[in-house]
């Protein structure tokens, strides 16, 4: 619970809501559930609690087999976030040519990591050279199980299988059930309790839309928005403490009133800086993304979106905080060639296209939009910039808005 507030989640997202109290009776689950509408902590939370709850041992008690590397860390982050303050040991084992890693990963499974977090393909090497004992396996988790399918790992999870417990919890993610998936399922779920989450949508009156830039044009863009818009209150996210402590004091050096939250002010601290901004007192709030969950302000005029959010359930839930009740507000995303990707498989799962804003000339030219692996072509269109009229000078004065 320590680890839960610390993270600053306060109300469960709707997986979370119907898996958890599934996942503590002991049922298996077949989940349809897209990245980004925070299923990991669906499957962690309860994993966790159990294996708390039950007899310590040094033992393998969960196992998590994920189709990419990428995938394998962040789950391991996150588990690592959640279960700071208990007991649990992790290792997250995928490929590469790295010997020293390799090792590690032997020693930590040798050794009894309590969950694993695998790629198929490393996985089956441990177990190829007796690197790991699953005699006392519990838990296991097949995440994004139809991309796996889709990249041919069918026959190695059905072979890892092999090698766990016959009673054991399932519990199987998938954005889509198509055949395949219902076949594995049969194969290795046990009356499974099957549940079926789509992703919410951000709110009708949210204007929300998107600046491609280089990243060194972040700071610049957000000084300029706030000195020409004149919004009374706005919340912009960052993804670390570091860029939050940044870009607050770069703010402030620009006669800005800008407030920073993070993990490493105190209690009383952020509490202070929270109300501050709550009665207005305070326009502009820089905060990491793991207070996102914990700061509940009404009427805010503008959320900026300094880094690109990790999935669409942030991006929406972050979003959402303008716009509340019979207001409009405004909601802007910074995207930089490495953060391209990541907010197009956002547009993919809000099911279209986010709106794409001009930079202001002073800041020179700016990246074309070319996520990888997109589903279609983004063709390139002029667009104004909010503040800027049609001549090209942006609008001075107070509260005067691009309609």
């Amino acid at each position: 619970m320590e680890g839960i507030e610390a993270l600053g989640f306060e109300t469960p997202s709707p997986i979370q809501a119907k898996a958890i109290p599934v996942v503590l009776k002991g049922k298996d689950i077949i989940a349809s559930a897209q990245t980004g509408t925070g299923k990991t902590a669906a499957f962690l939370l309860p994993i966790i609690h159990k294996i708390i709850t039950g007899k310590q041992q040094n033992k393998v008690r969960a196992l998590i087999i994920v189709p990419t590397r990428e995938l394998a860390i962040q789950i391991d982050q996150m588990l690592e976030g959640i279960s700071y303050f208990s007991p649990i040991s992790s290792v997250a084992v995928y490929g590469g040519s790295d010997g020293k890693l390799f090792e590690k990963e032997k020693h930590a499974l040798s050794s009894g990591a309590e969950i694993i977090i695998s790629t198929p393909g490393r996985l089956k090497v441990h177990l190829g050279m007796d690197n790991v004992d699953f005699s006392n396996l519990e838990f296991l988790v097949l995440d994004e199980a139809d991309r796996m399918l889709d990249m041919g790992f069918y026959e190695d999870i059905v072979k890892i299988t092999s090698y766990l417990p016959k009673r054991r919890q399932n519990l199987l993610f998938s954005a889509t059930m198509p055949n395949k998936i219902r076949d594995l399922a049969r194969k290795i779920l046990h009356k499974p309790v099957e549940i079926n989450i789509s992703l919410s949508q951000p709110a009708e009156k949210v204007k929300h839309s998107a600046y491609i830039l280089f990243n060194n044009q972040k700071t610049n863009l957000t000084a300029f928005l706030l000195s020409e818009l004149n919004f009374q209150s706005v919340l912009i996210f960052c993804s670390t403490k570091v860029s939050t402590k940044q870009l607050a004091r770069e703010l402030k050096q620009r006669k800005l009133p800008a407030e920073e939250i993070h993990s490493d002010l105190e209690q009383s601290q952020r509490e202070a800086v929270l109300n501050a901004f709550k009665a207005r007192n305070l326009n502009i709030l820089v905060a990491t993304d793991i207070m996102s969950r914990g700061i509940d302000v009404e009427d805010i005029d503008l959320v900026i979106n300094y880094d690109v959010p990790h999935d669409g359930e942030d991006y929406i839930h972050r979003i959402g905080r303008t716009a509340r009740a019979a207001s409009e507000g405004m909601a802007f995303t910074f995207v930089n060639e490495d953060e391209q990707s990541k907010f197009h498989r956002i547009e993919r799962l809000v099911g279209k296209e986010i709106p794409k804003e001009i930079l202001p000339e002073f800041l020179g030219d700016a990246p074309e939009y070319k996520p990888k692996n997109p589903t279609k072509r983004h063709h390139s269109r002029k667009k104004r910039y909010y503040g800027q009229k049609k001549g090209g000078k942006p609008y001075r004065g107070k509260n005067k808005r691009h309609q």
